[in-house]
This record gives C-alpha cells, sequence and structure tokens, in this order.
C-alpha cells in the first residue's frame, strides 16, 4: 500500500518507520517548520506542509487533507504526533486503513498527556498502544499493546524514554503487519488476525506482547 504519515512534532516515529523500510509515500504535517519534516527530507520522502493555522475549520482542512492525499494515491495512513482529530468523513474513507500510536494502556489515559497522567496516578505498569482510528478519540480497536512497567522511584523522563523505545519498536511492527496482511479490521468492528500465516504466531512471541 500506500502510505501517508500524518505528522506534527518531532517525528521519531516517522524516522522509526523509514528505517524499518515501511512504504511511506507521504508525510502530511498540519505544523510548519517541524523536526519531523527534516526526517522525511533526509529520507527522500514528499513532504508537505497543510498548515492548521491557515485552515481554522476543521471539515474544511480534512476537504484539503483529502485532496492532497487522493492526489498522491495513499491508501493507508500512519498517524504520528498529529495533533488534530479527524473527521467522520476521513475516516469513513479510510477506515481500517488509518492507525495511531498512543503512549498508554488503552482504554486508560485517553487523549493529551497520557504519559504525565500514568506518572502522576502512580500506576505501576502503562506502555504503548497501536489501534485502529475511529470517530471517538483514542477510543478505535486496538490491534497491539505493549506494557511499560514504572519501578517505585523511577524519573518521568526516564519513563518517557522507555515509552518512545517501545513505540519505535511496535509502531513500524504493526504497520508492516498491515501491509503483509496479517491483520486487518473486520466489518463488525474486531480486529481480526490471519493465523494462518506461520509467522504470525513466532512474530507475536517475539515481541513479547500483550
Amino acid at each position: 500500500m500506500r502510505w501517508a504519515v500524518l505528522v506534527g512534532g518531532t517525528g521519531s516515529n516517522l524516522d522509526a518507520m523509514l528505517r524499518a523500510n515501511v512504504p511511506v509515500s507521504l508525510v502530511v504535517s498540519h505544523r510548519a517548520e517541524v523536526p519531523a519534516l527534516g526526517i522525511a527530507e533526509r529520507y527522500g520522502v514528499l513532504a508537505v506542509v497543510l498548515d492548521s493555522k491557515t485552515i481554522r475549520n476543521r471539515e474544511r482542512y480534512d476537504e484539503a487533507l483529502c485532496k492532497i492525499l487522493d492526489a498522491h494515491h495513499i491508501e493507508a495512513i500512519a498517524l504520528a504526533g498529529y495533533m488534530r482529530w479527524l473527521t467522520s468523513e476521513t475516516v469513513a474513507a479510510y477506515r481500517g486503513r488509518i492507525v495511531n500510536v498512543h503512549p498508554s494502556l488503552l482504554p486508560a489515559f485517553p487523549g493529551m498527556h497520557a504519559l504525565d497522567q500514568a506518572y502522576r496516578h502512580g500506576v505501576r505498569w502503562t506502555g504503548v498502544t497501536i489501534h485502529f482510528v475511529d470517530e471517538g478519540q483514542d477510543t478505535g480497536p486496538i490491534i497491539m499493546q505493549q506494557p511499560v512497567p514504572i519501578p517505585p522511584g523511577e524519573s518521568q523522563e526516564a519513563l518517557e524514554s522507555k515509552i518512545h523505545m517501545a513505540e519505535h519498536r511496535l509502531y513500524p511492527q504493526v504497520v508492516w503487519a498491515l501491509e503483509r496482511g496479517w491483520v486487518h479490521l473486520g466489518v463488525d468492528g474486531r480486529v481480526i488476525w490471519d493465523l494462518s500465516h506461520k509467522e504470525v504466531e513466532s512474530w507475536m512471541r517475539g515481541l513479547y506482547l500483550v
């Protein structure tokens, strides 16, 4: 599939995907002059800025976004630091082909500042979730999760580093699973894994996932 990665920040997950040779055809940023754009340039991937400051209306913004995606024949989307809520029309157009990474074990701590929330609540485990995007905020069907422990006395900075490491390891792997057809979103909204592929079981075991 032709993948677009929607970004808005440092681009560390974009970098992880490009290092893993995910077939990224396009990068779109809702903010200008962010490090993610430099990462796209370094890998020779076309990058487009669709600045949210210039299109304030949410529906009109997504109409412009979809025109860009259509013009580049994009078939699937990965959100990576993209801090905008997609409209229902955009979700419907790419349903089952939009994925997001979230720094918690959803449904715990959805929305903004998930890592801060987990740390303040004193939980002993948090983690990373990769999920299909639906019309809600971090409510889409969960594809994969990886737990991350929070030992007593660990700093928030150390936890953030571990979360990023888990994201950079898990996200490209899940995108590749989608690319290979190992997993898809069923018509009933459930995540379906094709276990007829012999590689899938060993791949899951190797990732130490829940």
